[in-house]
């Protein structure tokens, strides 16, 4: 969902000088607001954020699954030995 879609609430930050500029130029670029430029940028941060808790906790469920597999190895190829 965009950050247009979800209840606005205002703030007050500080930000360097330079940020700020740069804030004003992207807003002016993308004929937009200077909230919606920093709205945009930290959406940004946050999908990457969440990216990367999901790949950490894919690989953490690969892993756990692999390492069952090899547990209950020994243990199927026991009952299909045995002829189930």
């Amino acid at each position: 969902m965009s950050v247009e879609a979800k209840p606005v609430r205002k703030i007050t930050i500080s930000l360097p000088e330079p940020l700020v500029e740069f804030a004003d130029r992207e807003a002016v670029r993308l004929s937009t607001s200077r909230s919606r430029v920093i709205a945009d940028a930290l959406s940004q941060v946050q999908a990457e954020a969440e990216e990367r808790l999901a790949a950490e906790g894919y690989r953490f469920y690969t892993q756990e699954a692999s390492e069952f597999a090899q547990a209950s190895a020994a243990a199927v190829a026991e009952v299909l030995n045995d002829g189930g």
